[in-house]
């Protein structure tokens, strides 16, 4: 009992309440951090401020509530608290029967939660809506553990509707409703990028809509909110928000035919992608490099269960690899302000590629990300093997991704 005391004691002195205070000042202080990229208090599209326009009187209710619970719990504690003198045999005041006391308990709830319910279900609703005709629609696929996105629309105004896949990065026009179509091909996840709308799940066999508008010309971090599997906290979102004239030139130049790359470099890792990676890879219109009049068939995708791996074409149009985990692109503010279109120099190439963490990928794969990718490529399989490149064919690889712009 005397230790008991003792330690209650200390802990009621300054120096113990000052340190408490400041522990929670710290915590308070990190959840305000204002470099947080993906603080869903700070949206940014239509939707996700209709969220926050709700999240933020309800938690201001249930602060109230939560405060005024603990204020008369210990209230209580403290007046009816046992002392020295008493003898327990004396009961507080009971106040069953009091009709004034239990209509008050019951009513306040229910105006409490009616102040939060309305203003919910019309948010939902709302949210809820099919988008405008104008919306650009895309196919979004969750996979273990990266994200595909699809266009299908006339890029050129020829008639014809285009098909652009990436992956990673979702490009978007800004100030226009964009109507994802969440899918999965394996098992459950989850897209969310707060900024600009609330979470939906991609689950295998249905298709989740949801529609997101970028505000302004920027980059939007997100995350896979659903476990997943092995990989599932490297599973990043990112959606580049581009005015209506770029995400024009951007689309136009995904749909450009794939040339065969020129330098000797290059097209040797044309060769080796084609012998060792179009098993599960693909590039778009991508040819023999044996045989450049034939379009390149392509063998049966066995690397994963789900059948797909990302589309690599185009691929130094994108500015993230492996699920969004790494870099393409280095993270500077001068190769951030290139935006997409950052290799379609070679000083761009020079000052901003990546090139040791996308060659330590095509070295060893697995040891950069965890996956289940077995020791061949199987219906099993998980990831990315090792193929054990020389250091000249990756060299060689790389000469030619370089290419795909």
């Amino acid at each position: 009992m005397e230790g008991r005391n003792h330690m209650t004691g200390r802990f009621r002195t300054p120096v113990a309440k000052a340190t408490l205070l400041a522990t929670g000042l710290l915590v308070f202080a990190a959840g305000c951090a204002s470099n947080a990229p993906q603080d869903t208090f700070k949206p940014a599209g239509p939707q996700a401020k209709q969220i926050d326009d709700l999240a933020r009187p309800v938690f201001a209710i249930a602060i109230f509530v939560g405060i005024a619970v603990m204020v008369g719990t210990l209230y209580i504690v403290r007046k009816y608290r046992k002392r020295k003198d008493d003898d327990g045999n004396e009961f507080p005041k009971q106040i069953h029967g009091n009709f004034k006391a239990e209509i008050a308990w019951t009513i306040a709830p229910a105006v409490l939660l009616a102040c939060v319910a309305v203003p919910t279900v019309f948010t939902v609703f709302d949210l809820a809506k099919k988008p405008s005709d104008n919306a650009l629609v895309v196919e979004v696929y969750g996979q273990q553990w990266w994200w595909e996105y699809r266009y299908n629309f006339d890029v050129d105004g020829d008639g014809k509707v285009d098909q652009i896949i990436t992956a990673n990065d979702l490009v978007i026009p800004t100030n226009r409703p964009i109507a994802l179509r969440i899918k999965s091909r394996d098992v459950i996840h989850s897209w969310w990028a707060p900024a600009l709308n609330g979470k939906k799940d991609a689950v295998p066999g249905r298709v989740h809509p949801i529609t997101i508008e970028a505000p302004q010309a920027k980059e939007y971090i997100g995350q896979c909110t659903e476990f997943c599997g092995l990989s599932h906290a490297e599973m990043r979102i990112k959606v580049v928000g581009m005015s209506p004239n770029d995400f024009q030139a951007w689309a136009e130049k995904q749909i450009v035919p794939f040339k065969p790359p020129e330098g000797k470099s290059a097209n040797a890792g044309w060769s080796t992608f084609a012998s060792q990676c179009t098993s599960c890879h693909r590039i778009t219109g991508m040819t023999d490099p044996t045989d450049t009049t034939k379009e390149f068939v392509y063998p049966k995708v066995v690397n994963q269960v789900s059948g797909e791996v990302p589309n690599l074409t185009k691929l130094m149009t994108r500015t993230t690899f492996a699920g969004a985990k790494f870099d393409l692109r280095l993270p500077t503010p001068a190769c951030k302000a290139l935006g997409e279109n950052w290799a379609a120099t070679p000083k761009g190439i020079q000052n901003c590629l990546n090139r040791e963490q996308l060659e330590a990928w095509l070295r060893n794969a697995p040891a950069e990300k965890a996956m289940h990718p077995g020791e061949a490529p199987s219906p099993q399989s998980r990831g990315m093997n090792n193929f054990n490149l020389t250091e000249d064919q990756i060299d060689d690889l790389v000469a030619f991704f370089i290419t795909l712009q």
